[in-house]
């Protein structure tokens, strides 16, 4: 295969009537040669006919924006417009949002699509999506839909190229997303949509048409279990799975008892198999970046909480010979226990009980102080948030907090004062409410206040620091200072999921 011209390619085909018979901008020339234009449409039918052939994206793009791509997103965004409905897989911090951009935007020139939705978490809708899309198409029109339903139909309406959206966003203007000329959508952050009984899935499945360009976009596919795979599956590619869930349950996974399941040696295998066409870059295959250390930290419980510990923890033990443990009740009591040694616990009536942080509090500081760059504490629970950030302000070290109930507008504000402004120096942050999307390559050192039970939101945060952009060595910190926290630890360090091993952490414990 030769490139004439970044506009035709010339193939040497055992039977080119079989091109000239179903591309019509081809024409067969002598010795079994054809010579094809190189566009769009004309790729998508030659790989239908199993000639591989590149994007023409490759040759006839000038990459826009203020970034030279790296080889590894030149290859994602030549995928993605190979393939109207695929997965990207690629890692955190490797830079697939402006493959995705690129990508469409080059559809748009060719005149394949006309306007893009982006569906992605509330909180990276400005601080990543709206800035990305300055960074790489900054000729294209861009819009954040979100407020009231008035005001979200107002801005869909307005006709930008670029919509962005929040996922429960897309059940309130659906009728409007529908009418709106939609034809590419993509989906970032997709195990959001791995549950096909929610609202939210069948919303979206209710938008796509044969039609639609969808690309569905995750560093961390089936990251709690091999059943999440069945959701995003049924919207790229159906015929790899079953018609019916429990079809695909059986096939990845065996039942142990009434309500515990075990994963089967084959799963694996089946999954992959599943979330196909798919592209994935790892970091390590793609970015030159620094070392990353995970460092733990002991903190000894102070005299209170080691004696709430040890009560609660005795209540459990009696509670656990009369009732049957399942992985919900098994999920409330860990959280309980990792209450405790976090700083506050929240009782049945919802108010919070709190504790002496002074030992926990003592090792953050000595973390702060070592650092040569700033600093992201992860606190996983609300109200330890506020006890934390009111201790370092009136310690005088400059601190901005991150939680789920701060307004987008505002987290956009404090993640680009982090990253551009000397202050403030540590950013205190509610994991879920910043492990998808952001850089905050300003700091290089991670503390974990107390672990998260989410291994895909663990891995998602991390990679905060540790991206494109980050020059020095990052370190994980993990404070611990309970049996329960250092388990959870150990299992997310060893990529397991904290959920699927709710029960075997409870029975550990009370053993």
């Amino acid at each position: 295969m030769r490139i004439l011209d970044n506009k035709a390619l010339l193939l040497r085909l055992k039977n080119p009537n079989k091109v000239t018979e179903v591309v019509e901008k081809s024409r067969g020339l002598s010795d079994n040669k054809v010579v094809v234009n190189w566009g769009v449409d004309e790729a998508h039918s030659l790989k239908k006919l199993n000639i591989n052939v590149p994007s023409p994206i490759e040759g006839r793009y000038k990459w826009s924006g203020q970034y030279t791509p790296y080889e590894h997103q030149k290859v994602t965004s030549a995928f993605l417009t190979m393939n109207r409905r695929a997965f990207c897989f690629n890692e955190q911090g490797t830079g697939k949002t402006a493959s995705a951009i690129w990508a469409s935007d080059f559809l748009m020139t060719q005149g394949k699509i006309r306007r893009v939705l982006v569906i992605c978490p509330l909180s990276i809708m400005d601080s990543a999506w709206r800035n990305d899309l300055f960074s790489f198409a900054m000729h294209r029109t861009v819009d954040v839909a979100y407020g009231a339903k008035e005001k979200r139909r107002k801005i869909i309406n307005q006709g930008s190229d670029y919509v962005i959206i929040n996922y429960d966003g897309v059940e309130i203007v659906a009728d409007d997303i529908a009418k709106g000329g939609f034809d590419c959508i993509i989906v970032d952050e997709a195990t959001h949509y791995k549950n096909v009984q929610t609202k939210r899935w069948k919303t979206l499945n209710k938008l796509l048409t044969d039609q639609t360009w969808l690309w569905m976009m995750t560093g961390t596919p089936a990251a709690q279990s091999p059943l999440d795979a069945y959701g995003l599956a049924k919207f790229v590619n159906p015929n790899s799975v079953p018609r019916f869930f429990s079809s695909f349950r059986d096939m990845v996974m065996y039942k142990i008892t009434n309500f515990k399941w075990g994963q089967k040696d084959t799963a694996t295998a089946t999954v992959y198999n599943a979330l196909q066409p798919a592209i994935r870059f790892t970091k390590e295959e793609c970015l030159d970046l620094p070392p990353m250390v995970y460092v733990k930290r002991e903190v000894e419980l102070t005299r209170q909480q080691a004696k709430y510990y040890k009560e609660l923890k005795a209540k459990l033990i009696l509670q656990a010979a009369g009732e049957q443990i399942t992985a919900a009740n098994a999920a409330i009591i860990m959280s309980k226990l990792l209450q405790i040694a976090s700083g506050a616990v929240y009782t049945d009536t919802g108010e919070a009980l709190e504790f002496d942080i002074k030992n926990r509090y003592k090792v953050l500081r000595e973390v702060i102080d070592e650092s040569s760059k700033k600093v992201l504490v992860f606190v996983p629970f609300k109200h330890t948030i506020d006890i934390l950030s009111n201790k370092l302000l009136a310690d005088g070290i400059p601190t901005e907090i991150i939680r789920g109930d701060v307004p987008a507008a505002k987290r956009t504000d404090i993640f680009s004062r982090f990253q551009t402004m000397d202050n403030p120096k540590v950013l205190v942050i509610q994991p879920q409410a910043a492990a998808h999307g952001v850089t905050l390559t300003a700091a290089n050192t991670v503390v974990w206040w107390g672990p998260t039970s989410s291994l895909e939101i663990y891995a998602q945060a991390n990679a905060r620091v540790h991206r494109a952009g980050q020059d020095h060595k990052c370190t994980v910190v993990q404070l611990q200072g309970s049996a329960v926290e250092k388990r959870v630890y150990t299992l997310l360090d060893n990529r397991i999921d904290v959920h699927t091993k709710m029960i075997d952490l409870y029975k550990e414990l009370l053993d």
